[in-house]
């Protein structure tokens, strides 16, 4: 099978940010322990060294590399989502581990559901035994079917070639295509602006 280079690149860009992001954790907790004053501005660097790691590690999952047979484990996905924070609440109902081929499609599609969310919201996602069913309500929600076109079948099909619309801010859309590709799963989109629906 041929490499997946764009995953390795994001596995490999995760990894080499890890290790810079722990150190100024370790540093700020020793610093805490000194007794220096929680001042302001130690809150302010000490939130965004906690949300850069936890985007870090959502985005070795969604765009690192997702080796056939990998599993992750329902409580390292639990812990990953409630430590990202944001106008988008992510709700995991699915109560099981999983493969790491279907993690990353299913993150890949969260956040294709939060650039349709731009006031953000909630996502609730489920999984029985045959289907993964995602449901994102907000406020002014605005989907651009050309990019779902792009992760999911959707109705009715837009006119034109999606890929000539893809940014650096909207390549998940396409890399969840991809990735649903290689799981062998077929996502179906629903949009609204108040609700949008994705199974698979």
């Amino acid at each position: 099978m041929a490499n997946d280079f764009p995953a390795l690149i994001g596995s490999r860009i995760c990894h080499d940010l890890i290790s810079p992001l722990g150190a100024i954790s370790n540093g700020l907790e020793l610093l805490e322990m000194s007794g220096i004053a929680m001042t302001p501005e130690m809150s302010l660097i000490t939130d965004s060294v906690k949300d850069a790691n936890a985007r870090i590690r959502f985005f070795r999952v969604a765009f690192g590399s997702a080796g056939a047979g990998q599993m992750i484990a329902l409580r390292e996905i639990r812990s990953i989502l409630d430590d990202v924070h944001g106008r988008t609440k992510v709700d995991w109902q699915a109560d099981a581990d999983m493969t790491r081929a279907e993690a990353k499609l299913a993150f890949l599609l969260i956040l294709c559901l939060e650039s349709s969310m731009p006031r953000g919201g909630t996502i609730t996602l489920r999984r029985d035994e045959t289907t993964w069913r995602f449901y994102a309500k907000g406020d002014r929600m605005a989907p651009k079917p050309s990019l779902w076109a792009l992760a999911a079948a959707i109705q009715p099909s837009p006119q034109g070639d999606p890929e000539d619309e893809v940014s650096p801010g909207d390549v998940h859309f396409a890399l969840a295509g991809h990735a649903a590709e290689a799981a062998g799963a077929r996502p179906a989109a629903l949009l609204g602006d108040a609700l949008i629906e994705v199974s698979f």
